[in-house]
């Protein structure tokens, strides 16, 4: 890991303050354009549902977002990485098995999350335009979004420092304003700030005409929560939590600003102030200022939704290291670290975003659906957060009534957003729960594959090998044959290996090469070490790689081999000797073994489904050669059977003929 990226993430420096307002909270960011609106939805607006409303807004910010994630859950960071599946990671060590499930469900969740946040923040903005054209057609409005979100996934793969240059000063721009519309209704009316005190949080669910449920609208204030520790990676511990300060400032008084205006014309609805698309987002601004309010506006539910697409690609990165998610391809458009750019999910992500604009049409339906799948992955959070308190040590008066408050605050809420299940949650949690079925999946498949993997020790076969090297009555495969091995340990190597050497077609090379590739729990880390099995016939080599670390085992392989030539331990010029004389090097040739399911199986049901549901999946995925970055001309796919639970006896009987 380079200084300058050690330093970007530890020191707090004014570029990084203003980097991390662009990168980290367009989500939270973008709130205020539709919390209010609706916690009061049709109803007529009433001084004390207005105060109750902010006053949970505000104490849902201060618990949720500045104690549980800002203050403590920053704290659990990976080697400066974070998100629920960094998290995890860390986790993992107390070798519980089960808190594989919350790490899967939240990383789903998460993922879910991402396809409709963009359209809920977008279209918010965008129906501003009704202010000036109140006749505006829906179906117009629909296409206007589906547009921006099209160009908005179209400069993905750009990266996102060519954008993070214009994001940063816009952020700025967006909170100064929020800040300042917010004051200018303070001032008219000061007393709104009494809404601090937590009564009027407590009694806003009496009165409220949703009782209870009104939390479902609340929560949509801290959606971003999750998405801050997503992206600690890019901008650092220390730049979030001083940010963050100015960030919730404004928020606050722009939410109180709101409530404000809405108690000076107590007794109106939301609709007779502005219309059908009433929003006291819009309604605090002066008519002057509208048209530049609604450009500021888009501009920061774009940048909102470009933070929860970064954050995806971060998380379906560190799932593939996990083994929770098939291989697909990665590019680095940037040379920053940390970014990455998967085509496959940023198409996905956009057809999922227009499927959820044409579905619902209004920001005003997108509300019901959002919400469900985020405060699911905030409870996992929660959970791998309480072992990773244990885990740390920390004091269990300290940790138990904390853990049971945030999952007290959480089931609530979690309980508020069931009722939006049947209006549209269904959505989130449809799109989520086949996230987690490929999750699961494709980790539970990657097990029953490793427990049918026999391993064999190398010493046993060290000599047939030497020997195969010298016999030359067997024309030559190549001069150095690789292949890429499993097996953790350096004495040892899948028994398919030794098959495909000395039985499917013996493979004479002058030196047998056995490269592993272990992916470790923390980001960015590049290793590898040598085994000298036999001088001059067989060595292993094992590359230790970040989760981050792009894998480019051919150009990786060539610098480890081009060290050996230095260091005087390995000679790779041709033994062939018209080209030795000429000190022409020898060619390389990788194969790779490929499993199907074998005929021969005899599976229980349920590894049935998931074997078969994981070869499918496989096939839509990035082939082995491709995602050890290994070039095609020089590699050999070998095909073997996969035989899982091979049936015991056939019971033939011979017959014996008379005579």
């Amino acid at each position: 890991m380079s200084a300058s990226h050690k330093n970007l993430h530890s020191k707090l420096t004014l570029g990084g303050l203003l980097i991390t307002l662009g990168i980290i909270y367009g989500d939270i960011g973008t709130s205020p354009l539709y919390v209010m609106k609706a916690i009061l939805g049709d109803h007529t607006i009433n001084a004390d549902i207005v105060l109750g409303g902010i006053s949970c807004v505000f104490w849902t910010l201060t618990l949720q977002t500045t104690i549980k994630y800002v203050l403590i859950t920053l704290s659990a960071d990976n080697h400066g990485e974070g998100g629920i599946f960094a998290l995890y990671a860390l986790v993992k060590k107390t070798k519980i098995q089960w808190l594989i499930v919350p790490a899967i469900i939240g990383g789903s969740a998460l993922l879910a999350d991402g396809i409709i946040t963009p359209p809920i923040s977008i279209s918010s903005a965008v129906e501003g335009i009704r202010a000036f054209y109140p006749t505006m057609e829906t179906q117009t409005i629909v296409y206007i979004v589906i547009s921006i979100l099209f160009v908005l996934f179209t400069i993905q793969q750009f990266g996102t420092k060519l954008v993070g240059k214009f994001f940063a000063p816009m952020m700025l721009i967006w909170f100064a304003m929020l800040g300042t519309l917010g004051v200018i209704q303070v001032l008219h009316y000061p007393e709104v700030i009494k809404a601090i005190n937590p009564y009027y949080a407590y009694k806003l669910l009496s009165i409220h005409p949703d009782g209870f449920f009104v939390l479902g609208f609340v929560f949509l204030c801290t959606t971003g929560a999750e998405a801050l520790y997503s992206d600690m990676g890019h901008c650092g511990r220390k730049n979030i939590r001083i940010s963050w300060i100015f960030v919730k400032a404004t928020l606050v008084l722009n939410y109180f600003g709101q409530a404000a205006y809405l108690i000076h014309h107590e007794g109106s609805t939301l609709q007779q102030l502005g219309g059908e698309n009433g929003n006291p987002f819009y309604l605090i601004m002066p008519h002057w200022f509208l048209p530049f309010g609604i450009v500021v506006a888009t501009l920061a539910a774009v940048i909102a939704s470009q933070a929860l697409i970064s954050g995806s690609f971060t998380l379906i990165n560190e799932a593939m290291r996990l083994n929770f998610w098939p291989k697909v391809k990665i590019k680095y458009p940037t040379e920053v670290k940390g970014q990455l750019y998967i085509p496959s999910i940023n198409w996905l992500l956009f057809i999922g975003c227009v499927g959820i604009v044409l579905h619902f049409e209004k920001s005003g339906n997108m509300e019901h659906a959002y919400g469900l799948a985020i405060i699911l992955c905030m409870i996992m959070t929660t959970i791998l957060l309480n072992y990773y308190l244990i885990m740390k040590r920390v004091k269990l008066y300290f940790m138990v009534p904390l853990i049971t408050i945030y999952l007290l605050i959480e089931f609530s809420f979690l309980f508020a957003n069931i009722t939006k299940f049947a209006e549209g949650g269904y959505v989130t949690l449809i799109i989520a729960s086949m996230l987690i079925s490929v999750m699961t999946i494709w980790y539970l498949a990657k097990k029953i594959n490793k427990n049918y993997t026999k391993v064999v020790k190398i010493d046993d076969y060290k000599q047939v090998l030497v020997e195969l090297s010298q016999d030359l009555s067997i024309p030559k495969y190549a001069t150095h044959l690789v292949y890429m091995t499993n097996a953790n340990r350096v004495d040892e190597l899948e028994e398919k290996i030794i098959y495909s050497i000395l039985q499917k077609r013996p493979k004479r090379a002058d030196i047998y090469w056995f490269v592993h590739v272990n992916i470790l729990t923390e980001p960015y880390k590049t290793q590898y070490k040598v085994t000298e099995i036999a001088k001059d016939d067989i060595y292993r080599i094992d590359f230790n790689l970040g989760f981050r670390e792009p894998t480019k085992i051919n150009l990786m392989f060539r610098e480890v081999i081009k060290d050996m030539v230095k260091r005087g331990e390995v000679d790779i010029t041709s033994r062939y000797e018209s080209l030795n004389k000429n000190n022409i090097i020898g060619d390389f040739k990788f194969v790779l073994s490929e499993k199907f399911l074998s005929n021969d199986n005899d599976l229980r049901w349920h590894e049935n489904i998931i074997m078969n549901s994981y070869f499918f999946i496989k096939k839509l995925s990035l082939s082995e050669e491709r995602a050890f970055g290994l070039d095609s001309s020089s590699v050999k796919v070998e095909k073997f059977p996969m035989v899982l639970h091979a049936p015991e006896n056939i019971g033939l009987t011979r017959i014996v003929s008379k005579e």
